[in-house]
C-alpha cells in the first residue's frame, strides 16, 4: 500500500536546498520502516510511499498532483495509467491542502495535513476527506500574551502573514493584548505572493528598525516567503527580541548574520514526546542505505563536499569516512524531530491503524485498492502513538495545543541551536499556565539583562498614569497623586483616597494614621494665649483693686463706681473664659465655651451700655423736667444689665436644649493630624448669640457716640465710644477670618478675638482713669474738677 507525501519545495525555487524539508522525508521513511517491522500492526503487509514536490506558485501547485493521479509525465485530467494503484492516502502541508484538497476530493482520497492547523480546513462540508494532524492552535495567542505579561513587555511590533490565517491570528492576538493592557506599535503584513514581496522588503525592514518596540512578534503561514523577506536584509538587528513559532525555521538559514540577528529568539513549538529510535535512525542514515534517493545524495554532496559521479548523479566519492547527519551543524540539519516531522510520523501511523481496522472488519481478505474505504475509520480514529502521546483525528474532539518554549542560541557563532526554556499549557490553572527557566534564556547579543519593551516608563508608586492624547493606552505621562491620595503600585490608573483617619506621606505611596492633636496648653500658640489671658486677668484685678481703694475719689464716683466694679469683674471672666477653649476638649468644656463666652460678654457690653446711658441722663437732668431725673435716681439704667443678660441666657438655654455643642474631629485642616474640636452643634444658634452680642455693642457705640461732646471731665463718653469702636472692629474682623480658618487656628482666632475685645474695653475705659488716680492725683480732686467744669460752661 502506498502513502504519498507532497512537500513544499520553495527552497529549490530560491536555489537553496532546505535540509529541514528533507527531515520530513526521513520521518516518513522512519515511520513506514517502523510499522513494517511491527508484527502487531498490518502483519504480512508492507507500506510503501512516494514523494512529490509542490511549488508555491498558482501555475505549478497542481502539476505534480496531476502527474501522480495520471501516472504520466503529462498531466491529463480524468485519465490514469495506474490500473492497479494501491495508494490509500496523501500527506501534505496545510499551505497547499486547499488547492490539492479540491482535486483529491473528486477521488475521495484521504488527505492528512502535517500543519499548521488551519480552521478553514476543518469545514467537513467543504473538505470531508481532509484530516489535520496538528492540534488546534487557539491557545497560541494566550501563550504569547502570557509571555509578554511575564516579562512586562507592553509595547510590541507585529509582522504577520497576510493570508487569512495570519489575519485571523492578528485579530485574536490584538484582542487578547488589549484585554491585558499590551499595545501594538506597528503591524507589517508579509505578502504571500512574489509580486508583492519585493515592494514590502525594504519598507518592513525600515519599519522594524525605526520601531521603539524592542519585542517583535513574527507569525508566518507561508514560511518560505517570510524567509525570503528576511533573507534579503543586509543590516543586523541584534537589539530586538523576536517571538515566533516553529513554522518558520530561521535556524536553518545559511547566512551567519541572520543567525546573529535572531540570537535570543523565543519560539513556540508544539509539545510532543520524544520518538524513541528516531535519532538513531538519523545517525545511521546515509546515501548508501537509500541509493535510489537522489535528494539524499545531493544533500550529502553539499554538506560534505563530495564529488558526484555516474549517469544518475547518485554515486558519491571523496566523502569523509565519519560523515553523518549528526556531524552537521544544527542550522544545517537538526537532529531533533521538528513539529512537521512529528505530525508526518503520526499521519503514517493513522493511515496504518485505519487500514488495520478496516482489514479486521473485512469478511474476506481483499486488496485495499481505494483510500475512500478508510474514511469511516479515520473520522473517529483515536490511538496512542509509540511515544505515548494521544492522537485524535476527530476535529470536533481535537484538543488545544500545548507548547514548548524554545530559545535560539547562536553559540558558538554560526552554530545555531534551540534549547527548551519553558512551556505553556492551557490545561493547568490560570496563573500557572506559563513556566519559564529564565536562567537558561540567552537574550539578543549585547543584552545582559531581561530586555524592556515599553512605550512609557512605568509610573512608580505615588504617581498615576495620565493618557496622552492620540496615543495608545501604553503611552502615558506620570502625574503625582493629589494631596491625601496615594498609589502603592506601579502603573496605577487612578490614585486612591486615604481613609479619614489616615493621611498620605510626602511620596504619596503610603497612608499613615493621623496624630490626634488639639490646641493644648503645651502648644506654643496655646501657651502664648494662656499667658496673655492670665496677664490681662491679673491686670484687671489690679485695676479693680485700684478702684476699690480709691472708691471715694471724684473720678471713681463721677461715673457710677458700682457699674465700674461690675464691668471690671465681667472683664476678668471674659479673659478667663478664653481658657475654656484651650486644652483637651470634653463635653463640659464644649458646653461651657460658647455659653460662658456669650453670657460674660453680654454682661460686659450691657454694663458699658448702662454706663453710657447713665452719662447721657446725667447731663439731661440739667434740662427742666422731672422724668429723666426720676429715671436716673430710680436706677433705670442699671436694670439694663440683668435684662440683657437674661435674654442672652434664654438664647443659650434654647441652644443647649435643641442642639448643644459636642466633641468633634477635624481630619482635614492640618496635614497628618486629627484635631479635636468642639462642634457648635447649631451654627444658627451660635450666630444668634453672637448677633445679639453685636447688637448690644452697636447700641452702646451709638449711645456713646451721641454723648461724645459732653464735658469729658465729668463723663467718659469719648472713652466709651472708642472702646466700643475697638470692640466692634475686632468682632467684625473676626467673622470672615473665622469662616476662612479650620482646626486649631479657628480656635485660636476666637480666643484671640476674645482677648483683643476684652483688652480694648479694659484699655480704653480704665487705663486713663488709673493713670490719673496713680500718677496724676492732683486732677482727682473736686476743686480741680469744678474749675474745669466752670471753664467748660463759660465756653
Amino acid at each position: 500500500f502506498l502513502c504519498h507525501a507532497f512537500f513544499d519545495n520553495w527552497s529549490i525555487l530560491l536555489g537553496v536546498f532546505q535540509s529541514k524539508n528533507y527531515q520530513y522525508a526521513l520521518a516518513l521513511v522512519f515511520a513506514i520502516e517502523e510499522i513494517n517491522k511491527n508484527p502487531h500492526l498490518l502483519p504480512n503487509m508492507t507500506l510503501g510511499f512516494g514523494l512529490y514536490n509542490v511549488m508555491h506558485s498558482p501555475m505549478t501547485v497542481m502539476e505534480n498532483p496531476f502527474i501522480w493521479l495520471a501516472g504520466l509525465e503529462k498531466h491529463v485530467p480524468n485519465y490514469t495509467c495506474r490500473k492497479q494503484s494501491k495508494s490509500v492516502a496523501v500527506i501534505s502541508e496545510s499551505s497547499t491542502a486547499v488547492q490539492m484538497g479540491t482535486l483529491l476530493e473528486l477521488y475521495k482520497i484521504p488527505q492528512l495535513t502535517l500543519g499548521p492547523f488551519e480552521p478553514l480546513l476543518s469545514d467537513s462540508g467543504q473538505f470531508p476527506s481532509l484530516y489535520q494532524m496538528t492540534p488546534k492552535d487557539t491557545s497560541l495567542t494566550h501563550g504569547m500574551v502570557s509571555l509578554m505579561l511575564h516579562f512586562s513587555w507592553t509595547w510590541v511590533g507585529l509582522a504577520i502573514s497576510d493570508l487569512p490565517k495570519g489575519i485571523q491570528f492578528m485579530s485574536d492576538l490584538k484582542a487578547e493584548m488589549q484585554k491585558n493592557g499590551i499595545c501594538v506599535d506597528f503591524v507589517e503584513l508579509i505578502p504571500a505572493t512574489l509580486e508583492s514581496l519585493s515592494s514590502l522588503q525594504n519598507s518592513a525592514h525600515i519599519q522594524i528598525i525605526k520601531s521603539s518596540a524592542n519585542v517583535e512578534i513574527l507569525f508566518c503561514v507561508t514560511e518560505s516567503l517570510i524567509g525570503a523577506s528576511f533573507q534579503s536584509w543586509e543590516q543586523l538587528m541584534t537589539w530586538k527580541v523576536w517571538v515566533t513559532t516553529s513554522q518558520w525555521d530561521f535556524a536553518s538559514s545559511e547566512k551567519p548574520f541572520l543567525l546573529y540577528s535572531f540570537h535570543g529568539t523565543l519560539i513556540f513549538s508544539n509539545h510532543h514526546s520524544e520518538i524513541s529510535g528516531f535519532k538513531n535512525f538519523l545517525q545511521t542514515a546515509n546515501p548508501s542505505k537509500y541509493p535510489e534517493d537522489s535528494y539524499f545524495s545531493k544533500l550529502w554532496s553539499l554538506a560534505f563536499n563530495c564529488s558526484v559521479t555516474g549517469a544518475s548523479c547518485k554515486t558519491l566519492q571523496n566523502c569523509p569516512l565519519n560523515a553523518s547527519l549528526e556531524s552537521l551543524p544544527p542550522h544545517y540539519f537538526d537532529m531533533s524531530m521538528s513539529d512537521g516531522s512529528y505530525n508526518i510520523y503520526n499521519a503514517v501511523y493513522a493511515v496504518a491503524h485505519s487500514v488495520h481496522e478496516m482489514l479486521l472488519q473485512e469478511l474476506e481478505m481483499q486488496p485495499v485498492n481505494s483510500g475512500a474505504k478508510l474514511h469511516p475509520f479515520l473520522k473517529n480514529l483515536q490511538f496512542t502513538n509509540p511515544a505515548g502521546d494521544l492522537v485524535n483525528l476527530n476535529h470536533k474532539r481535537n484538543l488545544e495545543a500545548e507548547y514548548d518554549i524554545l530559545n535560539f542560541w547562536n553559540f558558538p557563532y554560526g552554530y545555531g541551536r534551540k534549547v527548551k526554556v519553558g512551556w505553556f499549557s492551557p490545561y493547568v490553572s490560570h496563573g500557572q499556565q506559563l513556566s519559564l527557566s529564565e536562567n537558561l534564556i540567552e537574550w539578543a547579543t549585547g543584552i545582559t539583562e531581561t530586555p524592556r519593551s515599553v512605550c512609557s516608563v512605568s509610573c512608580s508608586p505615588g504617581f498615576r498614569k495620565t493618557p496622552l492624547e492620540g496615543k495608545p493606552a501604553c503611552c502615558f505621562d506620570c502625574t503625582l497623586c493629589p494631596e491625601n491620595e496615594i498609589s502603592n503600585q506601579t502603573d496605577m490608573d487612578q490614585c486612591v483616597n486615604c481613609p479619614d483617619l489616615q493621611y498620605a506621606n510626602t511620596e504619596r505611596d503610603q497612608c499613615f494614621h493621623k496624630k490626634v492633636t488639639f490646641l493644648s496648653f503645651e502648644d506654643p500658640l496655646g501657651m502664648t494665649l494662656v499667658c496673655t489671658a492670665l496677664c490681662f486677668s491679673v491686670l484687671t484685678v489690679v485695676f479693680l483693686g485700684v478702684f476699690v481703694k480709691h472708691r471715694d475719689t471724684p473720678i471713681v464716683k463721677a461715673n457710677n463706681r458700682c457699674l465700674s466694679y461690675i464691668l471690671l469683674i465681667a472683664l476678668i471672666f471674659c479673659f478667663l473664659c478664653s481658657l475654656l477653649f484651650i486644652g483637651h476638649p470634653n463635653t463640659t468644656t464644649c458646653v461651657l465655651q460658647q455659653t460662658t463666652f456669650g453670657v460674660v460678654f453680654t454682661l460686659a457690653v450691657s454694663t458699658v451700655l448702662a454706663k453710657t446711658i447713665t452719662v447721657l441722663l446725667a447731663f439731661k437732668v440739667t434740662v427742666p423736667g422731672r422724668r429723666m431725673r426720676q429715671w436716673l435716681l430710680s436706677g433705670v439704667p442699671n436694670s439694663i444689665i440683668p435684662i440683657c443678660s437674661l435674654i442672652q441666657l434664654a438664647l443659650c438655654g434654647i441652644w443647649l436644649g435643641t442642639s448643644p455643642p459636642f466633641i468633634d474631629t477635624d481630619a482635614h485642616s492640618e496635614h497628618g493630624h486629627i484635631i479635636l474640636v468642639c462642634n457648635k452643634g447649631s451654627v444658627t444658634a451660635f450666630y444668634c448669640v453672637l448677633g445679639y452680642l453685636g447688637s448690644l455693642a452697636l447700641a452702646s457705640f451709638t449711645v456713646a457716640f451721641l454723648a461724645r461732646n459732653l464735658p469729658d471731665k465729668f463723663n467718659e463718653a469719648k472713652f466709651l465710644t472708642f472702646s466700643m469702636l475697638v470692640f466692634c472692629s475686632v468682632w467684625v474682623t473676626f467673622l470672615p477670618v473665622y469662616q476662612s480658618t479650620k482646626g486649631k487656628v479657628m480656635v485660636a482666632v476666637e480666643v484671640f478675638s476674645i482677648l483683643c475685645s476684652s483688652a480694648g474695653l479694659l484699655g480704653c475705659i480704665f487705663v486713663p482713669k488709673c493713670y490719673i488716680i496713680l500718677f496724676r492725683p492732683e486732677k482727682n480732686r473736686l476743686r480741680f474738677i469744678k474749675q474745669i467744669f466752670h471753664c467748660d460752661v463759660i465756653k
